[in-house]
């Protein structure tokens, strides 16, 4: 079965989340996460390299670098895919809302 992980909406942290809610509260941590800004680990998170390049550049590249991360940080789930949703407001700004799809491995409930 394939999940959504919208990173353009808030979501609540739930402690002691377990099963399919735990994966896909790690994947959304994995995506909004910054390389370089946990304190005791530096490797977590999606790098930035891209802020500042064109969009189709930038978008390509956050997806190959999201693929990476999830797969490597939860190998509970795959990427099935990486879209981005247009949002006109922030459109102007540049900003990108990466909408993952990730099938789970296995049977979490």
């Amino acid at each position: 079965m394939d999940f959504i992980v919208d990173t353009g909406q808030p979501a609540a942290v739930v402690v002691g989340a377990s099963g399919v809610e735990e994966i896909l509260q790690n994947v959304r941590t994995i995506l909004t996460t910054i390389r370089g800004t946990v304190p005791l680990d530096r490797t977590f998170g999606v790098p930035i390299t891209f802020l500042d390049r064109p969009l189709p550049e930038a978008m390509a590249e956050y997806t190959g670098a999201a693929i990476d991360e999830i797969e490597m940080r939860e190998p509970r789930c795959t990427v099935v895919s990486v879209d981005f949703q247009p949002r006109q407001a922030e459109a102007m700004d540049g900003r990108l809302y990466p909408v993952v799809r990730i099938a789970i491995r296995g049977d979490y409930e």
